[in-house]
């Protein structure tokens, strides 16, 4: 091999070696990307955790102590003028001073303190009752009519329902824990079953809602969508969001871009 094939081949090599080297730092800043250190998107990132734990507060030392911050308007407590309950503690009937009755005399001023608590939870239990009457000359039974909130012999009123339903989708309790969250409360363990059959009652009665908010902004002439990945069934999903300057919708589907029935 000539000098000049030599050098050649050597040039050759150095530049593949070069493309190389360059080639590993790509790949290895990539293995770190996610959509906090990149570009990337939060659905990217898949439903796996992030193994980096952020161990250090964002917030600059020595800008603002912690707490509430001056200027900044407060929410005291404050006393109501009509009070549900009032206690009446009793003053001293005899002067310790001097040892005169007392019993007699009004009190000068009353010093008020209040408290602010919620009721003693629990079920209350409410019996409906009709009457059941027979003609005594044609012998028919006539029977009075219950509401159409009352349909078994046993039930769950709308409060208790409405609870448990608010509990479970706006603060994402799960329903086997639901279920002791209430008997702890309230002393009434429904079962999970129970609230999942209260979930699909309350779901077919908002729906002509649900269908006007979707409508609305269908039409929309500017309408923001966005998806986010969640398990259902041990499967992924997507939990498709529209929404306009007034209006918010959300639906799941099994694809991801699948925005045909929305835009």
């Amino acid at each position: 091999m000539s000098p000049e094939e030599k050098d050649q081949k050597i040039e050759r090599l150095e530049k593949e070696n070069q493309a190389l080297r360059e080639r590993i730092v790509e790949l290895e800043r990539g293995l770190g990307l996610d959509s906090k250190t990149s570009s990337k998107p939060p659905a990217r990132d898949g439903l796996k955790k992030s193994s980096k734990i952020r161990t250090k507060s964002l917030r600059e030392t020595g800008k603002r102590p912690s707490g509430g911050q001056i200027g900044h308007p407060g929410q005291t407590l404050e006393q109501v003028l009509q009070p549900d309950n009032i206690v009446e503690h009793p003053t001293t009937c005899s002067c310790p001073a001097c040892g005169c009755d007392m019993s007699v005399v009004i009190a000068k001023k009353i010093i008020k303190r209040q408290v602010f608590d919620i009721p003693d939870p629990g079920i209350i239990v409410t019996e409906h009752r009709v009457g059941v009457k027979e003609c005594p000359e044609c012998k028919t039974l006539l029977q009075g009519s219950f509401t159409k909130s009352v349909i078994a012999p046993v039930q769950y009123g709308a409060r208790i329902r409405a609870v448990a339903a608010y509990l479970h989708h706006q603060h994402f309790i799960p329903e086997d824990r639901l279920s002791e969250v209430l008997d702890d409360l309230f002393s009434c363990r429904m079962t999970p079953g129970t609230i999942a059959k209260t979930t699909l009652t309350l779901a077919k009665i908002i729906e002509p809602v649900v269908d006007e908010i979707a409508g609305a902004v269908k039409t929309s002439p500017v309408k923001h969508l966005d998806e986010t990945g969640l398990r259902i069934g041990g499967k992924t999903n997507w939990l498709h969001v529209v929404s306009s300057e007034t209006q918010t919708w959300y639906r799941v589907s099994p694809k991801r871009k699948d925005y045909r029935s929305i835009s």
